[in-house]
């Protein structure tokens, strides 16, 4: 056989092959067709018997449901809430000293975003642009028909105007607020709009009675969008998100809750809110499913102080610290298996008027058994100053007790809680000649920023065209050292600080903002 023939007989095969695929593909699609066939031949006979229902649409009031209701409710009760503050020394970017070119540190680092909450917000680029108008937007809800509302303290606590916008006002239309009064402890604050006719009001619920599991919706004005309604569960309760907040105990939600939701609330199926929504768990500064809350319970006692003749909320304090995370093994050591163990008795304190001291653990608040810090702060807090209580403690593993009055814990505690005055509002610090203001470094901010615990202090404000920026200081750095002196306390600080003259060399040991920057030497002659 030549080749000729040779592919002769290929093409014959290859044709072959072609034809069987063609007529398996064709039975395929016959088989197919036949079996569509067959159903319009069985549906038209189905059809001719009369066996088919016709189909029909419900009434619309058939189609309501429970989050439609409360919606309607709701919304003209949640307002949103825009305000205005001037920036007197933003410090933009930064300027980081050390060796390497691109500063040592770094826009982008991860701890961004952690210092920006921390300082309210830095933002923008390059130095420093004098005095900016900042505006935020925010939410909250009308609890009294005279125009009272309920929101949050972050949302108004810096503004120079507040105003109000409610659901039913034309566009462009808002209402000058003014705020009543702010609490700290709980990021609440009451403000109130003057109105011509009774506003519709929100009614509030017992937090106590929900569960997880339970649906929630939250309410508010997401990046500006007013009246946006938002669904999901009660994730937990007793939530406690901010190291060394004893009265931010928080309801979790899955409900979207995203910047501008805050102080809107969270309400139930009976459309009762049960909390104020004020913070969310975010790696990029928007919803991750994890929101927070207020509980109303919570919400209700601070309202009803601070709508009091003195517009500020009290709690009572012995002067007694102790570890957040209750031990097993100290418990076993210094009491009696339960109860609160002091770590630290403030100086001066009623609890060390009464004797008090470190070791002795706190068993019982007037015949109350306190298993938990929590407990325990909860049961002295709700007290008035000047009254007196009897607390049971075991001390070297003898019950004893004594009595105690109780104190003001804003002025206990001045210092720490923001250095807050008679009157509640925050005491502005006194002039530094260094141009800076400084706080004890928390134990949190000293792991995130790799520094030894009680060491050091960090710089939470830079004066414009002081000695201390001249030096390229800056906010969020920490300072360890004042001319070879140890710095671990902002009492350390201000002692350094009364004693440095004009003339004089100032260096500082730094460690800059930045948990992989290692620390420099900053420092001029004093002015």
């Amino acid at each position: 056989m030549d080749a000729r023939d040779s592919a002769f007989w290929s093409r014959l095969k290859a044709n072959r092959f072609a034809y069987s695929l063609t007529i398996a593909a064709t039975l395929a699609v016959g088989m197919l067709i036949g079996s569509v066939i067959s159903a319009n031949v069985k549906g038209k006979e189905s059809t001719k018997s009369g066996d088919a229902t016709p189909l029909t649409i419900p009434a619309p009031q058939q189609l309501s449901n429970v989050f439609s209701q409360i919606s309607k409710q709701l919304e003209p009760t949640v307002v949103n809430i825009n305000t205005e503050s001037t920036i007197k020394n933003p410090h933009h970017g930064r300027r980081m000293p050390g060796g390497d070119e691109d500063g040592g540190g770094a826009p982008g680092s991860p701890f961004d975003d952690f210092f920006d909450k921390f300082f309210g917000g830095q933002g923008g680029q390059g130095g420093d642009a004098g005095p900016i108008r900042q505006r935020s937007l925010g939410s909250g809800v009308v609890v009294d028909s005279k125009g009272y509302i309920v929101t949050n303290r972050h949302v108004v606590e810096k503004a120079d105007r507040v105003r109000v916008r409610l659901q039913d006002d034309p566009p462009g239309v808002q209402h000058d607020a003014k705020v009543i009064g702010m609490d700290q402890e709980t990021d609440l604050a009451v403000i109130k709009i003057e109105a011509d006719h009774p506003l519709p009001v929100a009614k509030l619920g017992n937090s106590d009675s929900v569960q997880v599991g339970d649906w929630a919706l939250a309410i508010g004005s997401p990046f500006g969008l007013q009246e946006t309604v938002t669904a999901g569960i009660i994730s937990a309760k007793g939530r406690n998100i901010v190291p060394g907040k004893q009265f931010q105990t928080f309801i979790q939600t899955d409900a979207a809750i995203n910047p501008g939701n805050s102080g809107g609330p969270l309400v139930n199926m009976a459309g009762e809110i049960v909390g104020i929504n004020t913070a969310i768990y975010t790696e990029t500064n928007s919803y991750a499913g994890i929101g927070f809350a207020l509980p109303s319970n919570t919400v209700q006692q601070v309202y009803n102080q601070l709508i009091s003749p003195e517009h500020k909320v009290t709690r009572g304090s012995i002067g007694v610290q102790f570890s957040q995370q209750p031990s097993a093994a100290v418990a076993r050591v210094y009491g009696s298996g339960t109860g609160v163990t002091i770590s630290d008795v403030v100086a001066g304190s009623p609890a060390e008027q009464a004797g008090l001291k470190v070791g002795d653990t706190i068993t019982a608040v007037e015949g109350t058994k306190v298993t938990t810090g929590d407990e325990l702060v909860s049961e002295i807090a709700s007290r008035k100053p000047g009254s007196k209580t009897k607390l049971g403690y075991v001390r070297n593993g003898k019950a004893a007790d004594t009595t105690v009055t109780i104190a003001d814990r804003s002025k206990l505690f001045a210092a720490r809680l923001g250095n807050e005055d008679d009157t509640g509002e925050e005491a502005q610090p006194k002039e530094s000649k260094l141009g800076i203001t400084v706080k004890a470094v928390t134990a949190d901010l000293a792991e995130r920023m790799d520094v030894p615990a009680g060491k050091g202090v960090i710089v939470q404000e830079v004066k414009s065209g002081s000695f201390a920026e001249d030096i390229l200081l800056n906010r969020g750095d920490i300072i360890l050292e004042v001319n070879k002196q140890p710095v671990n306390s902002e009492a350390d600080f201000r002692r350094i600080e009364s004693g440095l003259k004009s003339g004089q060399d100032v260096v500082f040991l730094v460690k800059p903002r930045g948990r992989d920057s290692s620390t420099v030497f900053l420092g001029n002659t004093l002015p």
